[in-house]
């Protein structure tokens, strides 16, 4: 298939992107590297450096079988102090793109969706069905993004896969997360091991958990790709499903450095800081309906595994070995 990749020189998009590559398909990737790194493009993918909401006018006329939507502003954070750029950034360069596959008659589109639709879960592991009570913009952004996709496929009969991703961590050779603004555990608790970072600060010590720390859902980046290919096939014209990608098991925030110390053999000094305003306890999701509709099963499971890819990952980038 011809595809176009948006957000492709970001962490997941690129992953993607290179397992689109491998797979045989032809990738143009669609980015202007706000975030994104131009290295990060994979080798036999087209590049274009741009908004994408100019771009997709232009590119997708030429004739594509689908789109996968990886660029977003996905910092929790700066959401909730900058609205505009999230609600610009995300819902409305995201309609100009439904706009242009619909004008082009792009007939597929695999969606980056986010756990953060769901906001304080009632149930764990979270199930597609569950509410959606985003307790942040960004997440806000995204969940509106997920109601215009089900209007464009039923209206156009565009088909349409929505992917709520939970934790996503790890890398893939040379392709893994390196954001100029780190805001996930598991590549800021490297960073200690590294040596560019003092110690780890944990939000929180006195959750209802079993050691008091957050709980979440970590999920490798390589089988959150693998159910994007699996989603390119599965759309259905006129359809918009929606899936959790999750492994179904949580591991806490100590559980994870405890693990980043084995893996790196550095001590890792962690500390606790206050809880964070709109940090769930526990974000665990249910595969079970990304298992049975795609037949996807994720693999790289332990938390070992994660994060040794993800340490081999940020040495490389560091050529400095501990």
């Amino acid at each position: 298939m011809k595809l176009l990749v948006t957000g492709g020189a970001g962490y997941v998009g690129s992953v993607c992107a290179a397992r689109l590559v491998e797979s045989g398909h032809e990738v143009v990737v669609v980015d202007d590297l706000s975030t994104g790194h131009a290295d990060a493009v994979p080798d036999g993918a087209r590049f274009v450096e741009a908004d994408i909401a100019d771009a997709a006018p232009t590119l997708l006329p030429e004739g594509f079988d689908g789109v996968l939507h990886f660029a977003a502003k996905s910092l929790v954070g700066e959401s909730m102090v900058d609205p505009a750029k999230y609600w610009a950034g995300n819902v409305l360069t995201s309609v100009r793109l439904l706009d242009a596959m619909r004008d082009a008659g792009t007939p597929r589109l695999v969606f980056s969706s986010t756990a953060a639709t769901y906001g304080e879960p009632d149930q764990i592991p979270i199930v597609e069905t569950a509410p959606t009570r985003p307790t942040n913009t960004y997440g806000a952004t995204k969940l509106a993004i997920d109601h215009a996709i089900t209007s464009y496929a039923a209206a156009h009969g565009l088909a349409a896969v929505s992917l709520r991703y939970f934790n996503v961590a790890g890398a893939y050779g040379r392709f893994g997360e390196r954001h100029t603004t780190e805001t996930h555990l598991i590549p800021i608790v490297l960073q200690v091991a590294l040596g560019t970072r003092a110690e780890i600060s944990l939000y929180g010590n006195d959750y209802p958990t079993p050691d008091g720390t957050c709980v979440r859902d970590y999920i490798h980046v390589l089988d959150l790709a693998e159910a994007h290919l699996l989603a390119l096939t599965h759309a259905r014209p006129g359809e918009h499903q929606i899936y959790n990608l999750g492994t179904g098991t949580g591991f806490s925030n100590l559980e994870v450095v405890q693990a980043c110390r084995e893996v790196t053999a550095h001590p890792i000094p962690a500390t606790f800081a206050p809880r964070r305003p709109g940090d769930p306890a526990t974000l665990v999701a249910s595969p079970h309906s990304a298992t049975t509709a795609l037949g996807w099963t994720p693999t790289h499971t332990t938390l070992h595994t994660i994060i040794t890819d993800a340490w081999t990952f940020t040495q490389s980038r560091n050529h400095t070995h501990h």
